[in-house]
Formats: C-alpha cells, structure tokens, sequence
C-alpha cells in the first residue's frame, strides 16, 4: 500500500495524507483527518523510511508504562480491547518499582516513536523524566498515580466513602478499617473513610485503622467493639470472614462487612461479601480510549476529561448479604449456656436395678445435653439462639456441629477441645416413659469462666441467658454475671446440684428445679409450697418447680399458685424440662406475661414427652400455636392464630 493509494482511498491528495500521517494538518478539516487516519489504520500503512525518521510520524503504537503490574491483568484486557478497535499496537512496561528501570522504559518508549503512553509513575521523581517524553511529542496520560494532580484514576476515596455511608445506613457507628501497609488503594479509602465520618459527625481515631496483616487483628476487632468492617482489598475481608466463621461467628448478623472488589468472573458467589466492584477492564478501556483521543485530536477539539473516565454510576454493590444491623438494633436472642452431649438411649421394658440384668429393645443416637437441648427448642421456636459449651475433637463433634447449624442455633460460643471427648449421657427409657440419665461430661467439664469472658460479645442485646448445672459452677457464676451486666434475665436449672451456692441467689432470675432437685437442695422443707418459698426468700425472685404429669408450681412476690400440665401421652419424659424452660424464655421475650408464657409451655413440653427422643420432639412455633389455638386460643395474640 503507497501513499498515492491512500490518498485514492480516502479521496484526498497525496499532500493531505502526508500532512495527517506527520502530524502537520492544522489547516485540514476534523472529517477529512478522521477519513484519513481510519484508512491508515485499516490497511497498517507504513510510511517511507524518509517519513519514519521524523519525530512527528504517526506509528498508532502505544505504550503502558506501569510502577509494577501485580494487579494490573484486568486493566490490561481493557486497554488492549480499546486499543484493538482503535486500529492501535500496545507495548506493555514494568518499572518494577524502580526509578531507573523507568527511566530505561522512557528511553526506549522514545526510540520506539509512540504516539502516546499511559504511565503511572513510580514516585514523585518520576515527572522530571517527562521531559523526554514531552520532547518526542509523545502524548502523556498519567494513571493510577497521586503524586500528579493530572493523573486519572479510580476514585477510591470515593469508594471507601460509598462503602462507610453504606455501614451508617444500616446504623453502624463503630466501624473499623482494614488495610494493607504501603497500599495506594487503602491510602485513599482510608481518606473516603475519615470524610464519611465526619460528614456524619462520627468522630474518627487511630484505633480504628487494622492491618491486614496482622495475626491479631481479629481479637482487635473483638475486643473494640467493631460491629462493621470496611476493606480496601477483598482478598483481606475473604481472610477476616474465613477466620471470624472457624470461631463461630455469624456473619452478617455479628459481623457486617464490606469491601472493594475487582470485577473477576467467579463460578460461585461465595462467600457472600459485600463489595462495591471496580471496573478494571472498563477503565482500562476509557484510559486507552482517552489516550488515542488525545493522539488524534487537536488541542481545541480534545474534550474529554477525568468525568468521562469514571463516575458515580460505574460503583456498583453486587449484594447486601454481609450488611445487617448492629447487634444492639437487632430483635432480642436468647443465648445458652451448657451442656452438649451424644445421647446414647436404650428402649427398655425396666429400669436397670442393682443385682439384675435387662434385655435392650431398641438403641439410638441423638444429640442431647440440656444446653444443646434448650438451645435447638428455642431456635424451633423462632428465636435467634445462640450456643456456649465445649466439645471434644472427635466424630461425634462433627455429628454435633451439623445438627446445630441444620437447626439455626449459632455455634458462636461452641469450641472444639484437643484431647478431650465429646459429652455423652447414656438413657435407659421404660415404657412408659421413665428413665434414667448416667452422664460422661467428658469436654463439658473444661467450659471455664475464661471461655466466658473472651465471649462476652455473645451476652449482647440478649434477652434471657439459660443455665443448667452440667458445666462448672463457676462457669455459670460468670455467666450469670455477664447476663445481668447486659441487662438479660437468667434461667437456672439446677440438674445435678447437691448444694446451692450461696453467691447464686442473687443473680438467678427464674430458678426451674422438678420436684426432685427442690427436695434436695431444700432438705428440711417437705412441701412444694415450703421449698419454693425457701428459695424466693433466699433472694430469687421467680420460682417454677415442675411436677411431671401434675404440671408446675410458681411462687413469686405476687402470686403462689399450681398449673396444671397439658394432656399428652408420656413416651419420653427425658427433654420436658428443656422444652419447658425454652418456651417460656421465648414467650416472655416476646412480650408475653409470665401467666400466659407458662401455660404455653406446658403444651411444648407436652409435644416433646409425647415422643422418642428428645430433638425429634422438640415443637415449632407454627405447630405448637396451631395446637393452642385449637384448644386455648385466649393464650395467643389475635394475630398469631
């Protein structure tokens, strides 16, 4: 292809295409130049040598000159794209983060006799180089950069802004903010960070800053409260929330997060993190776009500007699924302390007597242990629960692990225990319902008062914190105590106490012993009437002693009074308790009176005796209130029937 060709082509003279190609067409119309320059590139028209030595020549290569390129792949795809349609060549160079490997780019960018470049400069004495760029008439973009007031780049101040504004919409006001060391990136949505908050009249500390990278940075997060995290890189916040699930937490109802994400084609959304995704490829596609425009056109006709390179349209949040309230703004939980075993339950004709031997009708495993018992009614029952206990690192903790999430009981406070063994108790059940319990607590005797203080995060914006006496006492002592600091009633149910101590009385709201336990830790009162009594004059202000078949006494400062148990067939008597005590920690709750909360618990008691095994006849909420509205429909709300 000649130029005489060309000029044919495009229907010009040959003088006009010699003008275009060596850049001296100020008197040509912008159509004719446009017409010109596309036939140029349609056919790859190479000038003559004589042409090609001149400086001004147009050669339709660029160049992209970059500090380093460790996460510029997808910026690249975008350049290239643009570059492609545009009929341009690309040369790509990495300075490696060093001034004199840049300079060696520039060099060679100069002898190369590119029409434009596309740099990010590695410091700020970088821009004396650009002299020799300037001098080649080489048109410069500068990119990605802050030691240049002209350089286009994304807006991650914006960002980090968006990402802040998006945690204060859903209420969160300590906030915390994880970054990399030397990170551009986290440099400006730190900045976006400070100005969100302060145009919410938040206030702003150093303590709020984390770095990624350091080991403890998830206890720093615990430890100040932080109920919503910012990131500046998503391979951080894909670290954090892998290391906040392996403790248990629930993400997004512990923890909020969100981060800024580049926009990688993934096979499965998941985990599910917030982000406000960046555009790599579409803003390496308007750089080069920019570039090539800037080549082309006149100074008068060039009227892009960093508006049309990125705007607020182009953040966009893929989802809200590890965004919710805090936890203070969510609806009340209810949070278990106790123990979690392997029920191992033999179907006998009669219980094993001294001396004698009985055949086994029937064996099978469950999940069992009052904690795990309770915990599982109360999330049957649409409470949001959470679980505190100990088990071992064994098989049977894995069985443990998947009953509890398949029923929605977070496991937040449940911890695996290196050589030691899951809990197990051994039931032998008789026919008519009667049995009898033996106990290996195995991990459930390491539950200490530390496990409790390091989760005292768990204890808020709790509504009820049911106990049993399965665990160490002083286990429950500081349970008890970190219940009451957060303003959550205590449900006690002391299940192999020989002894109350003392110290207890005074921080049991609602003590829930059967006719057997009150005996024994009421020794000389030998009515129910007596014993309950005994213990509200020790201090503790609600007594229910639960009476099996005959239903339940109360005793409070108001009213001492019998309740009558609801009309179901025993088959299992062993989870009534847990049933019982879960139901009206739920009821009350929710606002129900102590009267009502505890005739409601009667009947899911009821449903759970009236089968085998006690997870398998712990009651919903929807079959327990159809049931009620049946037969007692005054017990419920008008709206809940």
């Amino acid at each position: 292809m000649t130029i005489k060709e060309i000029a044919k082509l495009a229907n010009v003279s040959i003088t006009t295409v010699s003008k275009v190609i060596n850049n001296k067409d100020d008197n040509i119309s912008p159509e004719t130049r446009s017409r010109v320059l596309k036939i140029v590139k349609e056919y790859n028209y190479t000038p003559y040598g004589t042409v090609k030595n001149l400086s001004t020549t147009r050669t339709f290569l660029l160049a992209v000159l970059l500090k380093n390129t460790s996460q510029s792949n997808q910026i690249f795809t975008g350049v290239l794209r643009a570059a492609h349609e545009r009929g341009y060549s690309v040369l790509f160079y990495d300075s490696e983060d060093s001034l004199e490997q840049e300079l060696k780019h520039i060099t060679s960018c100069c002898q190369n006799k590119i029409d434009g470049v596309l740099w990010e400069p590695v410091g700020k004495e970088s821009i004396e180089n650009a002299r020799y760029l300037t001098e080649a008439q080489i048109e410069i973009c500068y990119i990605n950069s802050t030691v240049t007031e002209e350089a286009l780049r994304i807006d991650y101040q914006k960002l980090g802004f968006l990402c802040t504004q998006k945690l204060i919409e859903y209420r969160h006001s300590k906030i915390g903010c994880l970054l990399k060391k030397d990170s551009s990136r986290s440099a400006q949505l730190l900045e976006g960070f400070k100005r969100c908050l302060f145009d919410h009249q938040l206030s702003y500390q150093d303590t709020m800053i984390l770095d990624s990278s350091d080991p403890s940075c998830m206890q720093k997060i615990i430890s100040c409260g932080f109920t919503g995290i910012i990131s500046s890189h998503y391979t951080s916040a894909l670290t954090l929330y892998e290391q906040f699930i392996n403790v248990h937490y629930n993400i997004p109802t512990d923890l909020s997060i969100i981060s800024l994400k580049g926009n990688v084609q993934r096979m499965a959304d998941f985990p599910p993190i917030s982000c406000y995704e960046i555009a790599f490829q579409e803003f390496g596609y308007q750089l080069c776009s920019f570039l090539i425009e800037k080549c082309e056109s006149s100074e008068a006709e060039f009227s892009f500007s960093q508006e049309n390179i990125f705007t607020n349209e182009t953040y966009t949040l893929n989802h809200e699924r590890s965004l919710d309230l805090p936890y203070n703004f969510q609806s009340k939980k209810i949070i278990v302390v106790g123990s979690i075993n392997e029920d191992i339950t033999f179907n006998v004709d009669n219980l094993p007597q001294p001396g004698k031997t009985i055949m086994i009708n029937n064996v099978s495993v469950s999940l069992g242990g009052k904690g795990a018992n309770q915990a599982i009614a109360a999330a049957r029952l649409g409470k949001e629960t959470t679980l505190c206990g100990k088990i071992g690192n064994d098989m049977e903790s894995n069985f443990i692990l998947d009953i509890l999430k398949r029923e929605n009981v977070s496991t937040a406070g449940v911890h695996r225990m290196n050589n030691s063994q899951t809990g197990k108790a051994y039931i032998y059940l008789q026919r008519d319902g009667e049995g009898t319990i033996s106990i290996l607590p195995g991990s459930n005797t390491h539950l200490t008062q530390e496990d409790m203080t390091a989760q005292e995060y768990l204890f808020k914006n709790s509504s009820f914190c049911l106990l049993a006496s399965e665990i160490p006492i002083p286990t429950i002592i500081e349970a008890t105590r970190l219940a009451r600091k957060y303003h959550a009633k205590t449900i006690f149910k002391p299940a192999t106490l020989r002894s109350f101590p003392e110290e207890m009385f005074s921080l049991v709201d609602i003590l829930i012993p059967n006719k057997k336990e009150a005996a024994l830790l009421a020794p000389d009162c030998t009515s129910v009437e007596n014993q309950a009594d005994y213990f509200f004059q020790k201090g503790i202000p609600t007594v229910i002693i639960t009476l099996g078949q005959d239903g339940c006494y109360l005793k409070t400062v108001s009213e001492s009074r019998y309740y009558p148990a609801s009309k179901f067939q025993p088959i299992d008597t062993t989870g009534g308790a847990d049933a019982f005590i879960s139901a009206l920690a739920v009821y009350l709750s929710d606002g129900y009176s102590l009267d009502k909360s505890i005739r409601i618990a009667h009947y899911a008691a009821g449903f759970c005796i009236s089968r085998q095994g006690v997870v398998s006849g712990l009651v919903d909420r929807n079959t327990l209130q159809a049931q009620i509205c049946r037969v007692e429909p005054e017990l419920l709300h008008a709206g809940d029937c």
